[in-house]
């Protein structure tokens, strides 16, 4: 088995060592069951998408318009009003 050292808090220490007496196993266990669960959960979690992989095959797919759209204040006058 490989050596692992980390540091924490000493808060964290006096958890860990109340958690050890009172479950009878050691830190090194506690926290290698601490770590197998976090990656178990990171791994079952499902990963986000952006919008662009979700819409990829729609972006560039509109010819035409006008090509500063995003950037002319103009085609903004009538945004929002009623």
């Amino acid at each position: 088995m490989n050596t692992l050292t980390i540091k924490i808090p000493p808060m964290l220490e006096q958890e860990l060592q109340q958690l050890s007496e009172q479950a009878h196993l050691s830190k090194s266990e506690l926290v290698r069951r601490a770590l197998t669960a976090f990656i178990a959960q990171r791994k079952s979690v499902v990963p986000l998408v952006s919008a662009l992989d979700q819409a990829g095959d729609l972006v560039g797919c509109f010819g035409g318009g006008p090509t500063d759209l995003s950037t002319n204040p103009e085609h903004l006058k009538a945004f929002g009003s009623v």
